[in-house]
């Protein structure tokens, strides 16, 4: 059988066209030049930091560093802390507005500020 492309295979490839471009723009969209990480020690602002710059942020509690934050590549997560459980550092690395990972330990709490918020409500690994 020798069939070429109808109707129904010309839809279909725009569609997956459409799809691409989409997923495209959305990676692009990710890494917004406006967004800012907010660092906080016990609800009292510790600094706030562009998200689009990569660098490391010591946290310093009392004058020693409890924490180290690492902005990189449009996201920001806790690279080390000096708490017995880790639970902040294993979390996965945020990048969308009122994402947040928390300390208690040590009450640090990092939030990403911006326009645009998460498109999911939760993450479930």
């Amino acid at each position: 059988m020798n069939r070429r492309f109808g109707r129904n295979d010309v839809v279909l490839l725009m569609a997956l066209a459409v799809a691409c471009i989409l997923g495209l723009a959305v990676l692009a969209i990710s890494t917004r030049p406006g967004a800012q990480v907010e660092i906080t020690i016990d609800d009292v602002p510790y600094g706030i930091y562009p998200l689009n710059k990569n660098q490391e942020i010591p946290v310093m509690i009392d004058g020693i560093c409890t924490n180290v934050v690492l902005i990189s590549d449009g996201t920001v997560s806790m690279e080390e802390a000096d708490c017995p459980d880790q639970l902040c550092v294993r979390q996965h690395a945020i990048d969308s507005a009122r994402e947040s990972i928390i300390c208690l330990p040590n009450r640090v709490v990092i939030t990403v500020l911006g326009a645009e918020e998460s498109e999911f409500d939760a993450m479930v690994r």
